[in-house]
C-alpha cells in the first residue's frame, strides 16, 4: 500500500486518510456511528478487523474475521476494511501510513500508549476519539454485549 500522505486525489490535492479499527463482531448502530465519525475525519477510510487472535480484552469473537471484514467494508462509510495482522497490530498501520487513527469512545485502548509506539514506529500521524452515539430509547441495543446478553434472555 502506498503512504497516504504520498495519495492525491483527482484534483491533485493530498488526501487524508483515517484508520478505524475493532472486532466488529455483531454490527450494530453503534458501529456504524463510530465508522461514520471516523470517515468524518478525513477523505478515505481504512479500517482494520481485528483477527481473533488478537481479541484479548473479551470474550472470543463469534462470527469468523472474514465474514466480519465483508460486513464492515460494505458500509458507505467505509472505502476499505481489512484484516488485522495476527502478530502485530501496528503492521497494517505502517503499510497505510494514516494521517489519524480514530478509536472509538469506549474502546480500551491507551491513547497515549498508542501515540508513543506510533513515535517509536516513525509514524507521523494523530490518535483521536469519536464520539459516543446517544441512545434513542431503551430498547436500542448499542454494544454487542448487549445483543448477546438479549438473545439470550429472549431464545435460552
Amino acid at each position: 500500500m502506498e503512504g497516504a500522505r504520498r495519495r492525491t486525489g483527482g484534483d491533485g490535492a493530498m488526501t487524508r486518510t483515517v484508520i478505524a479499527q475493532g472486532t466488529f463482531d455483531i454490527l450494530h448502530p453503534g458501529h456504524v456511528h463510530y465508522l461514520e465519525a471516523a470517515a468524518a475525519m478525513g477523505d478515505e477510510l481504512y479500517v482494520i478487523v481485528a483477527r481473533k487472535a488478537n481479541v484479548d480484552h473479551k470474550e472470543a469473537p463469534i462470527c469468523p474475521a472474514t465474514q466480519r471484514r465483508d460486513v464492515v467494508g460494505a458500509l458507505e462509510a467505509v472505502d476499505e476494511a481489512i484484516l488485522g495482522h495476527e502478530e502485530d497490530i501496528f503492521v497494517p498501520i505502517e503499510e497505510i501510513d494514516p494521517d489519524v487513527i480514530a478509536l472509538g469512545h469506549d474502546q480500551h485502548h491507551d491513547d497515549e500508549a498508542i501515540a508513543a509506539e506510533l513515535e517509536r514506529r516513525g509514524i507521523g500521524c494523530s490518535v483521536r476519539r469519536a464520539s459516543a452515539l446517544e441512545s434513542t430509547d431503551d430498547e436500542q441495543l448499542l454494544s454487542t454485549r448487549l445483543i448477546i446478553d438479549r438473545i439470550l434472555e429472549r431464545r435460552a
